[in-house]
């Protein structure tokens, strides 16, 4: 308790620091989840990515991070290991910040898609484990996580398999792909603006004390959802079939089609991502953050203030804008090659996946969900239609970066009990 009292101020100006670090690195690298599809697919530039992403990361952070924050600040580490040393728990979560922020640099600076969930995860098992005790993790908690990390991939892949396999048999591989891309595409948009507004109201928007119940939150989504399908209609509308595009790619029309859509669903994954992705980054600062408040007390309740967010949410649009191009090639030209319609099928699904995750409070990776839509929209099309070795290097980084973050994480606890006293 002394040392909370002694230090409280410049412990949490570091948290405050350190979680900046990490949520620059959540937006260096992640952001080829929530971009990458559409920037491979040629649905829009990089340019265009980033003022998505911007908006959309920032308000999923803002209106739906909350609940997959409280897992990562609550949920990994059992408290009352830490009742008559809250001091631990506090450089514990430092030490989770900057490693996992750090191991980020290194990955987005050599171009590596790893996982930022993987980074803070490992990092805070890592310092429990050896710096405290392995009483300190909740592993049935950490059990858990780790089969989201399973499943959550599996489940994306499933839905993007779906989605792709009835795109090809309403739209593609029918005799008039453009006119029925016309005819069906309003209803995918609506699908859509559907997921992500539910999950908006469902989690988010407790956060502005907006509460409404099961009847009305759905009417509400439905209506969103028509309102996104309408307004998508009306712009689909004013394209015009080119038979002159069409003479070296059948579909080139039909392709504009889905670029409309691509950028609703751009926008979509972008939110979804900032929704789920932002507890990565103020997760621990949310608990350093409790911790301080109430004097060095475990397990008081706190209220997570709006300013956390908002670090969080501008953490990683400063780390998108800064560095984010640079991982976003290998998920949107390099597992599968991609088109508006095949960057749809995997981003929908992604999202979809991203956003039911996050209304559960369970902290999946985006990096492996969309990994695994790509992966379902290339098996749509054949096993040909993989790069194996780009698949497989992928793999390896995730492996890679678990125990990364885990030993950093270790050696700077035990350097911030050597600086603040244990």
């Amino acid at each position: 308790m002394e040392i909370i009292a002694n230090y409280g101020d410049i412990l949490l100006i570091l948290a405050v620091v350190f979680g900046l670090f990490m949520a620059w690195g959540v937006g260096a690298n992640d952001v080829a989840n929530a971009m990458g599809t559409s920037v491979g697919s040629g649905a829009i530039t990089i340019k265009q990515a980033i003022i998505i992403a911007v908006i959309f990361e920032f308000a999923g952070a803002i209106l739906a991070g909350g609940e997959v924050t409280a897992t990562i600040r609550k949920g990994i580490l059992d408290a009352s290991v830490f009742t008559d040393s809250p001091h631990l728990l506090v450089y514990g979560m430092l030490a989770s910040l900057l490693a996992a922020g750090m191991w980020l640099m290194i990955a987005s600076s050599l171009g590596w898609p790893v996982s930022t969930t993987h980074s803070i995860v490992g990092a805070i098992v890592g310092f429990g484990a050896v710096g405290v005790g392995v009483d300190a993790v909740a592993w049935g908690k950490v059990g858990s996580i780790a089969m989201s990390w399973i499943i959550s991939p599996m489940l994306a892949g499933t839905i993007a398999f779906m989605l792709f396999r009835s795109l090809q048999s309403l739209i593609i591989d029918t005799d008039k792909p453009f006119e029925n891309a016309k005819r069906y595409v309003p209803f995918y948009m609506f699908l859509v603006g559907f997921v992500i507004s539910l999950v908006t109201i469902f989690k988010g928007l407790k956060h502005v004390g907006l509460n409404f119940d099961l009847g009305t939150s759905y009417m509400l989504a439905m209506g969103f959802g028509a309102l996104v399908a309408i307004t998508g209609t009306m712009i689909i509308r004013r394209i015009h079939i080119d038979p002159n595009e069409n003479k070296d790619f059948h579909f080139t029309s039909m392709e504009r089609i889905f670029s409309v859509l691509m950028i609703i669903t751009a926008a979509a994954m972008a939110f979804a991502h900032g929704s789920n992705d932002v507890a990565n980054a103020i997760g621990p600062l949310a608990a350093i953050y409790g911790v301080i408040e109430s004097g060095g007390l475990i397990g008081a309740k706190s209220s997570l203030p709006i300013w956390v967010l908002l670090v969080g949410g501008g953490g990683i649009v400063f780390g998108l804008v800064t560095y984010g191009h640079k991982v976003i090639a290998t998920i949107g030209t390099g597992i599968t090659q991609l088109t508006p319609s095949r960057g749809f099928a995997a981003t929908l699904a992604a999202a979809a996946t991203v956003v039911i995750a996050s209304g559960t409070g369970l902290p999946v990776s985006t990096t492996q969900v969309l990994v695994g839509a790509v992966l379902g929209v290339g098996l749509a099309r054949g096993m040909a239609a993989l790069d194996t070795r780009v698949i497989n290097k992928i793999f390896l980084s995730w492996i890679v970066t678990l125990p990364a973050g885990a030993i950093m994480s270790v050696v700077f606890f035990f350097m911030l009990k050597g600086m603040f006293g244990a």
